[in-house]
């Protein structure tokens, strides 16, 4: 038997229909949390420029999907480190064979838009960290004449101040602006040098990671002296002043194993980890009140062999390292800034960075060089453990380097490098 409906019941069931349809657009709009922008050294076919793939996050199950326009070209060669504005509206790609940063806008679909490209003062920019008021970028190298690969030297950071833009009157319709270099006064150049106290310039300060505490107010270089046998490792750090100016904190270099690979520090302020290379672990520090670094009961910890990455929580009590030859992320417990073991979890192959997603923490990311994938992860905030996220790995462009992550449509909590 078939049912007859009258028109204003048809009216009514398309009503609903489209009601029902306008739900479920509306919920798989909200079912993307997060977006993560993962660089790889190589694109497909082309001789070391990079790209960046796109990827938007399932906020119920982790899994990520690259959006329809992903990759996108890096906007230079060998792309190696990326980082986000505090507003989460502009993308900072390091491209180190052509010392550049290219600053992208971001779309609220998670588009990139190339914006600007300054270079940088030295020679291969190789790590780089931004907050409201700066960008901070380290070269491998100082700049020619003084050095090159063929007689190198000590390697230098650079600080690149940000002013607001976005104004139509403004060459800078951006909503941040990445301007010239601050000058450092010490020596009338763009770049602060990596010099230990009393030494001379045949020493040779390799460094190899920074990061700015969430105040700003103090920055940390690692870095190892690869002049001696076997080398040995500082982190080097400065206090941010007006305009980026930087000045060493009293008792800088501050010791760090043997060859320091990555840096981290917490929401708080209150404690820094970096992760050596060359001894397998990890080293905790307090900061003090004047930014200088001082190491943790226990320091340094048990790591993987050979770690690449280190990043803590912005919500819960947990740090994460990534191991290079083990193809591990080890999750740690933190109390009172002491690391404790939790477990170790498989990654791709060779795991050399890493991020968690800003708006809720639940979920982490790790860019697997040789694998060229991402692995997910699914993490519990209430011991910290995690789980593979559905469908992990998810495939990349070749040799993915670096990991960065905003909030779907700019909100939520913080940024990993």
């Amino acid at each position: 038997m078939r049912m007859k409906f009258s028109r204003s019941s048809q009216l009514v069931l398309v009503a609903a229909a489209s009601l029902l349809v306008a739900t479920f657009v509306t919920a798989c709009e909200t079912l993307t949390v997060d977006f993560v922008f993962v660089a790889c050294s190589k694109a497909a076919g082309a001789n070391n420029y990079g790209e960046l793939d796109v990827f938007e996050i399932n906020s119920e199950s982790g899994r990520m999907r690259q959006i329809p326009t992903s990759p996108f070209p890096s906007g230079g060669r060998d792309p190696v480190a990326e980082a986000v504005s505090a507003d989460y509206q502009n993308l900072f790609v390091v491209n180190q064979d052509d010392n550049t940063i290219v600053q992208f806008v971001i779309g609220n679909d998670g588009k990139l838009y190339p914006f600007n490209t300054v270079n940088t003062p030295g020679i291969f920019p190789l790590a780089i960290a931004a907050n409201k008021a700066n960008v901070f970028v380290v070269d491998t190298y100082q700049p020619l004449p003084l050095c090159s690969t063929a007689d190198p030297c000590p390697g230098s950071i650079a600080v690149f101040p940000l002013t607001a833009g976005g104004s139509s009157s403004s060459s800078c319709t951006a909503s941040v602006c990445l301007g010239t270099a601050a000058t450092n006064t010490a020596v009338g150049k763009q770049y602060w040098p990596l010099l230990l106290s009393g030494a001379n310039s045949s020493h040779v300060i390799v460094p190899t990671a920074v990061n700015v505490l969430a105040s700003g107010s103090y920055v940390y270089v690692t870095a190892y002296d690869s002049s001696v046998s076997p080398s040995e490792g500082y982190v080097f750090g400065f206090s941010v002043g007006s305009g980026g100016v930087l000045t060493a904190l009293t008792g800088s270099p501050f010791a760090a194993g043997v060859q320091p690979s990555a840096i981290a520090s917490d929401p708080t302020n209150t404690y820094v980890y970096v992760t050596d290379y060359a001894s397998g672990n990890v080293r905790g520090y307090t900061v003090s009140s004047n930014g200088a670094l001082t190491a943790l009961s226990g320091s340094p910890f048990l790591a993987g062999d050979q770690p690449t990455a280190v990043v803590v929580d912005p919500s819960y009590a947990y740090a994460y390292v990534t191991s290079y030859t083990d193809d591990t992320v080890t999750a740690y417990s933190m109390s009172s800034g002491i690391l404790t073991s939790i477990g170790s979890y498989a990654t791709g192959l060779e795991p050399v960075a890493m991020g968690i997603d800003p708006s809720t923490s639940h979920f982490l990311y790790t860019a697997n060089f040789l694998a060229n994938n991402v692995s997910g992860f699914e993490l519990s905030a209430t011991n910290g453990s995690l789980l593979d996220a559905q469908f992990s790995p998810y495939t990349t462009n070749a040799q993915p380097v670096a990991v960065a992550t905003i909030p779907h449509k700019g909100t939520g909590g913080g940024v990993k490098q």
